[in-house]
């Protein structure tokens, strides 16, 4: 689908520093703008895309979006013990 729309210009100004700095074209960081914010309004992703095509920026930003999504789990901190290599070789004796 093609769509013509009128920007000012800080707006437009912004928009080519934003894909610029993503190293996208614009019509790309657009699409991904509007991906976005439509998988925030339905809930769920339209399509979801492996983490080696996201732009830096994005990558990083669901990484930590995926990581404080555990904070809210209370799960147990695990001590240097529990996650020592004897602890988890002990019964292969190695």
């Amino acid at each position: 689908m093609t769509v013509t729309i009128e920007l000012p210009p800080d707006i437009e100004a912004g928009l080519l520093a934003q894909a610029q700095a993503e190293g996208l074209g614009v019509s790309k960081y657009l699409e991904i703008l509007v991906r976005e914010q439509l998988n925030a309004r339905v809930g769920a992703p339209m399509t979801s895309r492996p983490a080696y095509e996201l732009p830096p920026n994005d990558w990083v930003r669901k990484f930590d979006e995926w990581t404080q999504s555990h904070a809210r789990l209370d799960l147990p901190v695990l001590s240097d013990e529990d996650i020592s290599r004897e602890s988890i070789y002990r019964e292969r004796g190695l």
